[in-house]
């Protein structure tokens, strides 16, 4: 039987929608410094092995790189040259509070299968490819996925938002 989706799915499709925008748009040129904590903060969150807080992840780059380049497609966005398990990042973008999503994701060089290749050498999780078409989304376990921007690759977390603390 089918149920007729309500509000809070239409949001979802919404919420969802915004999130994968992020995912057309293209990386630009430019970037700051890393600090040390970088590939343990930024790798982990992506990979979905931490918890997702985009407040936290928001101010902990914009100490780090300054303020974002540019707000699109429900994300903060920012330019920063750096390596996540030997894979160039050029860009690195969190959600802003529009969308029942919460994300954190990274552009990095290079085609997914070699960034796959990268993270399962660094640190043994592993992405599956959810098809066998030219392009496929390549999802983890703890569910981060890579998906193909033309010769780059976008590996992302995003989850939904906790719901409030009752009072």
């Amino acid at each position: 039987m089918r149920q007729h989706a309500g509000p809070g799915a239409t949001a979802a499709r919404a919420a969802l929608a915004a999130a994968l925008l992020w995912l057309a748009a293209p990386p630009l040129a430019g970037a700051g410094p890393l600090p040390s904590t970088f590939g343990p903060v930024i790798g982990n969150a992506v990979l979905c092995r931490s918890h997702l807080d985009n407040a936290y992840f928001y101010s902990y780059l914009s100490s780090a790189f300054g303020p974002s380049y540019k707000h699109e497609g429900g994300a903060y966005w920012f330019k920063t040259e750096g390596t996540l398990w030997g894979a160039t990042v050029t860009d690195i973008v969190v959600s802003d509070d529009t969308s029942e999503l919460v994300f954190i994701g990274a552009v990095t060089l290079g085609p997914p299968d070699k960034l796959e290749e990268a993270i399962r050498a660094a640190v043994g999780t592993r992405h599956r490819a959810l098809d066998g078409s030219a392009f496929p989304v390549r999802v983890s376990g703890p569910g981060s996925q890579i998906v193909y921007f033309n010769d780059k690759s976008k590996i992302y977390c995003a989850k939904y938002k906790p719901l409030p603390v009752a009072r």
